[in-house]
């Protein structure tokens, strides 16, 4: 058994998400959102050689001593999957370990608004999941494509750096590539999907020009396109997709997004007061005619009253989503707080010894009020100031 796999199986059987080895430091993991420390003692520079060259195999190892980074994926046994990167710090080596679930969990078991299925019937256009590293981007992409491949006869196509959950053949076919040892980049393989028969294709990362421009092109040209962007919200999203383009094609890049938008899923992972863990919370857009305009206007500010008007559509604004979980109880003001957009609308929920941390999480506009439906909280339980 290699070394490295006593700490990994520390993670698998404490409930945990990640693994950090850093030189100089001890270990450490991620439960319900906290690092904390495995053993008091630091890893050594021997350790930590030890632990991080002993899976990889020489070549990569080889290859992460002259770059300094290098990501793969490392199945310590069938049950436990991890996705890894190895980079180098100021004291020396270090690793980030994240567990990857065997089993890919349905769009229900994680909370995953129903609507999201009906993105997994379309047959073309762009479909972006987004949200802050670690918020659970690819736990859900796995299981709208699971979704299809239990739905539907597609081939998909998946480029991932590195590949995360493993997919079985189901209805669907379904074609896994790693970057960069099944194809040298996102936009290569991107370019390549387009020649291999493909109705559907994931995109691991969107994060440069080239691969956000094929994307468009892609999802223009009647692919289904599902792309990850690190965005907290639809109008994030929306600006992110055109900013990457130079100021002379923006004009462009909004009338390519506005023809091949059909919809973000936007997620935060907030952590839970009624018991231990975290839950997930989206913000869904779906495009019709008037997202179109205001893609092509750049009146991206008017994407929230689209929101929450398009209620019935089966449309989600992430405050509103945010609330739903305050009001039963699931998250505490302050962590509603800090995630909120408009954080004016929870700053009265907050307990009064914690409301100067509220004052310093960022600027509050105090001309806009919390709804009558925020006034119920009071019956909840919850503080109020």
């Amino acid at each position: 058994m290699p070394y490295l796999d006593q700490f990994l199986n520390v993670i698998v059987q404490q409930s945990g998400s990640d693994l950090h080895i850093s030189e100089g430091q001890p270990p450490k993991m991620r439960r319900h959102g906290d690092i904390v420390p495995i053993r008091d003692e630091p890893v050594g520079h021997d350790e930590a050689k030890r632990m991080l060259s002993e899976i990889c195999g020489a070549q990569s190892w080889e290859n992460f001593e002259k770059g300094g980074d290098l990501d793969f994926a490392y199945e310590m046994d069938a049950a436990s999957r991890f996705r890894t990167n190895y980079f180098k710090q100021s004291n020396g080596y270090a690793a980030a370990f994240r567990l990857i679930p065997t089993k890919i969990a349905s769009l229900e078991e994680l909370g995953v608004p129903v609507v999201v299925k009906e993105f997994a019937e379309l047959r073309g256009g762009l479909v972006l999941v987004t949200g802050p590293t670690g918020s659970g981007k690819t736990t859900t992409q796995a299981a709208l494509i699971d979704y299809i491949n239990e739905k539907f006869s597609r081939h998909v196509v998946t480029i991932e750096e590195p590949i995360e959950f493993v997919h079985d053949n189901k209805k669907s076919t379904i074609t896994q590539r790693e970057v960069p040892t099944d194809s040298r980049s996102f936009p290569d393989g991107l370019k390549a999907a387009l020649r291999e028969d493909t109705d559907i294709v994931l995109l691991g990362e969107m994060r440069d020009l080239e691969t956000i421009s094929l994307a468009l092109t892609a999802a223009e040209t009647g692919l289904l396109v599902f792309g990850t962007l690190h965005t907290n919200n639809a109008r994030k999203t929306v600006d992110r997709m055109v900013d990457v383009f130079p100021a002379d094609r923006q004009a462009q890049a909004r009338a390519m997004l506005a023809n091949s938008l059909r919809g973000v899923v936007a997620q935060l992972l907030l952590k839970r007061c009624d018991r231990p863990g975290r839950v997930a919370v989206n913000e869904i857009l779906i495009a019709n005619p008037a997202v179109a305009a205001i893609i092509r206007e750049g009146a991206t500010h008017k994407l929230q009253d689209v929101i929450i008007s398009g209620r019935a559509q089966g449309m989600q604004f992430m405050d509103e989503a945010i609330f739903v979980l305050l009001e039963k109880g699931i998250v505490s003001p302050y962590e509603a707080f800090m995630k909120a957009i408009d954080k004016s609308r929870f700053k009265e929920f907050l307990p009064a010894e914690e409301a100067h941390l509220g004052d310093a999480a960022g600027a509050v506009d105090e001309r806009e009020r919390p709804s009558r439906r925020a006034k119920r909280l009071s019956i909840h339980g919850i503080a109020t100031r």
